[in-house]
């Protein structure tokens, strides 16, 4: 009995292996191979810096423009979509297809189809997740094995170096940095060496994470740069995860160009998304991960052991959002143009404001999030806790304590092989009420008056 068996081996220890030995195809020749076990003491200190500033902004009830999240409703399209879901009879409140619901998978395919320029097999192509968070931990658990390396561009969003860790790879780190020339104002100033990331494909190569727009920086990656990371994956039959949730929020004519609709790409990508960043609901915890079904597979096999199925009527709702936002994309109803706007808005009110006060905004193309430069703050960091830390941290940490507002240092989104070179800047979620950022604004025009 299958079922009996894969029980036993867990009890032994050797469920992800047997896992990996029912794929009966892999993507490339050499998978699947034994996964390693992985050291929870490293896991615990990857998780210990996002708890701490997370914790310390409660503890202090500092006004928090450090979490990734909005402080304001969905629309209330989608709102309505769920309580009528909720209304909808016994099947909205029990189990759907377990790798995502019909309706759902269904109006991502086509929606997406036409955005990549490609038929999408709704039941195959798509895996509907908990949040993009489990749609990543799917993958990384799916495609990558003991001594694999994957290519993180850096800076990264924290959870892919140890889920990196956690499938039994290593993580090869390649920065974008600002250019060496001329004032760094934006972050399409940030840049990929090509020479740099070249040299960090190897014959252990699986995958290369991407993130656009970025988080912590807002980069959105312009359809040349995506070609160069396209041409070093195909020459190097490597694949590519394409982490996409803030797909929809760019600003000042920025395009989000997927990589997946590169020639050649749609066979080696996963692409990663979320209807939280999406409808601005991210308590939802809806996501997905899409590609080819040769891979996808994969990761369905994953998910079918781990969390087995998402939450029904949520997806019903998501999908009726989508539906909605199929027959009025393109025009001033449509709320993925009518989001960006509004939080455009609200970036150049925060990069105003940082200016004024003396630090140096680096002004997003895309995202939630405003990273800005600090080293012109004349700071006295005497907490003596926090001496051996880095100087980001340690100003953040001043900033909770005395002025009451909550950021997050960039140095956490940075490998440690190069954490020191960017302990300068902190990062600002600007995806706030205006209350919200009215107050952040009183906090640091005070502390800006009284120097």
């Amino acid at each position: 009995d299958c079922s009996a068996y894969l029980k036993l081996c867990n009890k032994n220890g050797h469920y992800k292996y047997i896992l990996q030995r029912i794929l009966s195809s892999s993507v490339s020749s050499h998978w699947p191979c034994p996964k390693r076990k992985y050291s929870y003491k490293n896991k615990e200190c990857c998780l210990e810096e996002e708890v701490e500033f997370t914790q310390l902004a409660a503890d202090y009830k500092a006004v928090n423009l450090g979490q990734g999240f909005p402080d304001f409703s969905p629309p209330s399209f989608v709102q309505e979509a769920f309580c009528k879901a909720l209304n909808g009879g016994f099947s909205m409140h029990q189990y759907t297809r377990a790798f995502g619901h019909p309706n759902l998978v269904k109006i991502l395919a086509k929606f997406f189809s036409r955005i990549v320029g490609r038929e999408i097999d709704p039941m195959e192509d798509i895996l509907v997740s908990v949040g993009a968070y489990q749609a990543l931990f799917c993958t990384f658990q799916a495609l990558i094995d003991e001594g694999d390396e994957v290519i993180i561009v850096e800076p990264f969003f924290d959870c892919y170096q140890p889920m990196v860790m956690m499938a039994g790879g290593t993580a090869v780190y390649v920065p974008l940095k600002p250019v060496c020339c001329g004032p760094v104002l934006s972050s399409a100033d940030w840049v990929l060496s090509p020479e740099e990331l070249a040299s960090k494909f190897s014959p252990r190569t699986k995958a290369i994470v991407i993130n656009t727009p970025n988080n912590p920086l807002g980069k959105v990656y312009q359809r040349e740069e995506l070609q160069m990371i396209a041409d070093l994956c195909i020459k190097h039959d490597v694949i590519c995860i394409s982490d996409e949730v803030y797909e929809w929020l760019t600003y000042d004519g920025t395009k989000h160009v997927k990589i997946a609709s590169l020639p050649g790409m749609w066979e080696r990508t996963v692409t990663i998304g979320s209807a939280g960043k999406t409808f601005s609901a991210t308590g939802w915890k809806v996501g997905w991960a899409m590609g080819s079904g040769h891979i996808l597979k994969h990761l369905k096999t994953v998910h079918q052991n781990s969390v087995y199925h998402c939450a029904t009527a949520a997806q019903e709702a998501v999908a009726v959002g989508f539906q909605r936002e199929y027959d009025v994309f393109g025009t001033e109803e449509s709320y993925f143009h009518q989001l960006p706007i509004h939080l455009h808005e609200k970036r150049l009110r925060l990069a105003d404001c940082l200016k004024s006060v003396g630090l140096k905004p680096i002004l997003p193309q895309g995202g939630y999030f405003m990273i800005a430069d600090i080293s012109n703050l004349n700071v006295d960091l005497t907490d003596p806790s926090t001496k051996d830390e880095p100087y980001d941290y340690r100003f953040v940490k001043w900033l909770i304590k005395e002025k009451g507002l909550a950021t997050i240092p960039v140095s956490a989104f940075y490998s440690p092989e190069h954490r020191n070179e960017f302990q300068k800047y902190i990062r600002f979620c600007f995806v706030k009420e205006d209350t919200t950022l009215q107050a952040a604004e009183d906090i640091l025009r005070q502390w800006s008056d009284s120097k």
